[in-house]
């Protein structure tokens, strides 16, 4: 029997701790932890206790973890956006093979710089687009590049980010603000970009993109509303975003267990008098749209209209492939894909099924990936660095298209940022 890989774990949130931690408890066999570089005491602890790691294999930063040595064939960074170059810099050259979270880096230089680096020390990093790995986008893809639809001429496709999630990560929580993580389109939809890239098998040659923050801004505020929901807020009976109605329920599950490491009535009433998840939605510090739109036309011809928008009443993707022989709609969320013959007229429904764990099982899918890669040296997983390069560099140019109300040419967009790269190393 293989003996399982060992790993080291940099930063023990939400992420770290339950989805990649959780794997290997689930799964002893295959993987196990050795150290972790956690800066909260009580996420540092309770993941130590979790997976057995001594105390002298547990630190505060990630600096401290790599300036131990390498520790562990694989190491799985799980930190925040704007620490992943230089951690992710420091391990491949420390002689890990990372696993990184998506976003891979803030900037499109540093993400060319990120696989250009990895490629030069000759060590594996793989990018977390887990949404490769689950039955539903497999199924998409099997269908499109099978050709049944013919040639596919058009593809609309939703990201419909629900109010009280859009309220939790991206007004409230860490993902609110583009300078201290990333833009919208990057932190929540280069899952998106990367699906769509993966989906159709072209590159885009021209985006357009508009998009505001229209809502979740001071101006929109009801009268009388003071900066925390805790104090006393004349409107709590009729606003979507109360935070004590999202966050002291019976369930302690995300995002109610994001807030706060004690999830008894009390500490959650104390994380939303003391902290981020307590404020008022139109009094935060957030700048990240609540609205965008972006149009591509790909270097084969096709057209993508994409949408994003924080104000659904569920959280889930649509989408609409049309081409030249049959149409493709589908609901993530519902779990089906109907295909409609414009020859036979028939209209057929397709259920893939789901794996059970987050993202439709595709933590599970791209931890058993990240795990066969280091059993297995040279072996390439669905989601290198390299492939999904293209993904982010498609959502830094709709950001720049936004803001600079142009058309931005790809080719010239993936030049400039090759080039930035170079100065950076």
């Amino acid at each position: 029997m293989t003996a399982p890989v060992e790993l080291v774990l940099l930063g023990a949130g939400g992420r770290g701790s339950s989805a990649y931690g959780q794997y290997a408890l689930s799964n002893p066999h295959r993987a196990r932890f050795v150290a972790v570089a956690e800066p909260i005491a009580e996420r540092r602890e309770a993941f130590a206790h979790a997976h057995g790691i001594p105390p002298e294999r547990c630190y505060t930063t990630w600096e401290d973890l790599i300036a131990a040595g390498q520790l562990a064939p694989g190491l799985i960074n799980a930190t925040m956006d704007r620490m992943h170059v230089p951690s992710t810099l420091g391990a491949l050259q420390a002689g890990y093979d990372v696993l990184l979270e998506k976003p891979m880096a803030t900037t499109a230089a540093d993400c060319v710089r990120l696989v250009q680096a990895a490629e030069q020390h000759g060590r594996l990093l793989q990018i977390c687009h887990v949404l490769r790995y689950t039955l539903f986008w497999s199924k998409v893809r099997d269908i499109v590049q099978s050709g049944r639809l013919g040639r596919v001429i058009d593809v609309e496709h939703r990201e419909n980010v629900s109010f009280w999630h859009m309220a939790h990560s991206f007004v409230r929580g860490n993902w609110r603000n583009s300078v201290e993580s990333s833009p919208m389109i990057l932190a929540k939809c280069c899952h998106d970009m990367d699906i769509l890239y993966w989906i159709l098998g072209s590159r885009v040659r021209r985006v357009s993109s508009f998009g505001q923050l229209s809502h979740y801004r001071a101006d929109q505020a009801p009268d009388g509303a003071p900066l925390r929901c805790t104090d006393g807020c004349p409107v709590q009976n009729d606003c979507p975003y109360y935070a004590p109605r999202i966050y002291l329920g019976e369930s302690t599950a995300w995002p109610v267990s994001a807030i706060s490491q004690d999830l008894t009535i009390e500490g959650r009433i104390k994380a939303l008098r003391e902290g981020p998840y307590g404020r008022c939605v139109y009094h935060c510090d957030n700048d990240v749209v609540d609205h965008q739109v972006i149009n591509m036309e790909l270097e084969d011809d096709t057209t993508i209209l994409f949408s994003m928008q924080g104000h659904s009443h569920i959280d889930t993707r649509t989408m609409r492939y049309s081409g030249t022989r049959a149409t493709l709609r589908a609901s993530e969320l519902a779990g089906e894909i109907t295909l409609y013959d414009y020859v036979t007229g028939n209209e057929e429904t397709v259920r893939p099924g789901q794996v059970k764990g987050g993202h439709g099982g595709g933590d599970l899918g791209v931890m058993d990936d990240y795990v066969a890669a280091l059993q297995h040296p040279g072996a390439a997983p669905l989601t290198s660095a390299r492939a999904s390069l293209e993904s982010h560099l498609m959502a830094f140019a709709s950001e720049e298209a936004r803001v600079a109300g142009a058309v931005l040419d790809m080719a010239a967009f993936r030049q400039r940022a090759e080039n930035a790269s170079r100065l950076l190393s």
